[in-house]
């Protein structure tokens, strides 16, 4: 008989948890029959500020959203440039597109975090904000990259680090705006999608409540030429439970992490992922450097394991950004090298050590071959 497989993500698992508190909290905003910005959204917004350390948490509908938002009510205006990681999620880039601004992107350094170096190779006298993005877990250099940038706006795309902190200080705290999403396979997963614009500026969480609702704050009183972007409740109701288990759902994503580190560290041919200096990882993605990765990831499909790659074309090799996006000075080699070697392993909360042991035993015979 063959083992089961084992799931990239085990969304499924991480749903049960919660299942009967979930039901409940969904059946209330039914009865309440408030749907939207209702009592459960201002409350999750409240938490999750407190929880992020910042004054503000702004609901949103999708993690795109927020950092659009974010870079909008930070002043992006259209023609203005912004710097991004080349090796992202391509809604980072779209936020740009769509805030009126032309993407810059830089290299990024050997753990596939921003390079401040060649983002600061990359300012022009157009160069209105940067965007660390926080990958797989673990934070971007922010006070570096603001040191290599003075006067230029700092911003987090904290999709992949709710949880995770850098030199003590939280995901979403150290910009003067941060964009989150609650995408279900993130740490803190909804039930559909969503996302928040984090800061402590009153007067730019004013605004991001604004642009979420037709750029007005009241009914028929619109300042600004907003979009509809609103966390629906039902999401806030189940991100309210979310949020009281995710510190203990990041410290089995944390086991799980120790647990491959030891099952891997004398496999020839497989990198194992650093931890930043500073850094409190919370192991969004384990994500390992092999050989001939194409083959390697065949052969964990045809055992039964499920694995991503995050991400197998950096953003200036999209159709979509290819003839609109322009490159730092030195160009992205790193990031380039690095696109054909990653390869991200099943991690969520509740994957068991027989199911790691399984992952890592399949992997060393795939890259001895």
């Amino acid at each position: 008989m063959s083992p089961d497989p084992v799931p990239f993500v085990d969304l499924a698992l991480q749903h049960r948890r919660i299942a009967d508190e979930a039901a409940a909290a969904i059946r209330e905003v039914i009865d309440r029959a408030q749907y939207t910005l209702g009592p459960d959204v201002a409350d999750f917004e409240s938490e999750f500020a407190a929880f992020s350390g910042v004054a503000h948490a702004v609901g949103v509908a999708s993690g795109t959203d927020a950092l659009e938002l974010a870079l909008r009510a930070a002043g992006v205006q259209p023609g203005d440039e912004v710097i991004i990681p080349v090796n992202t999620f391509v809604a980072t880039a779209e936020a740009v597109v769509r805030a009126g601004g032309h993407v810059v992107v830089a290299d990024c350094t050997p753990d596939h975090l921003i390079d401040p170096g060649s983002a600061a190779r990359a300012r022009t006298t157009r160069t209105r904000a940067v965007v660390g993005v926080h990958l797989y877990g673990q934070m971007a250099p922010m006070e570096t990259l603001e040191a290599h940038l003075p006067g230029v706006t700092l911003v987090e795309d904290a999709a992949q680090s709710q949880g995770a902190t850098r030199h003590g200080r939280p995901s979403g705290s150290w910009g003067l705006v941060a964009g989150t999403s609650f995408y279900p396979g993130k740490n803190l997963g909804a039930f559909g999608d969503g996302g928040a614009v984090l800061t402590d500026d009153d007067a730019l969480a004013e605004t991001a409540r604004a642009l979420r609702n037709h750029g007005g704050i009241r009914k028929y009183e619109h300042r600004l030429i907003g979009t509809t972007s609103r966390l629906d409740t039902i999401q806030a109701a189940v991100l309210r439970i979310r949020l009281k288990g995710l510190d203990a759902d990041n410290a089995e994503r944390e086991l799980a992490a120790r647990r491959y580190a030891e099952l891997l560290r004398d496999v020839d041919g497989v990198d194992l992922p650093q931890v930043a200096a500073g850094n409190t990882h919370v192991w969004h993605l384990f994500v390992v450097g092999v050989d001939q990765r194409d083959r390697v990831q065949a052969a964990l499909a045809d055992a039964g394991v499920g694995c991503g790659i995050h991400y197998p074309l950096p953003i200036h090799r999209l159709p979509a950004f290819a003839d609109r996006v322009m490159v730092a000075p030195g160009g992205v080699t790193q990031a380039e090298a690095g696109a054909e070697r990653i390869l991200s392993l099943p991690m969520f909360p509740g994957i068991t050590p027989d199911q790691q042991e399984r992952v890592a035993d399949v992997l060393r015979r795939a890259v001895a071959r």
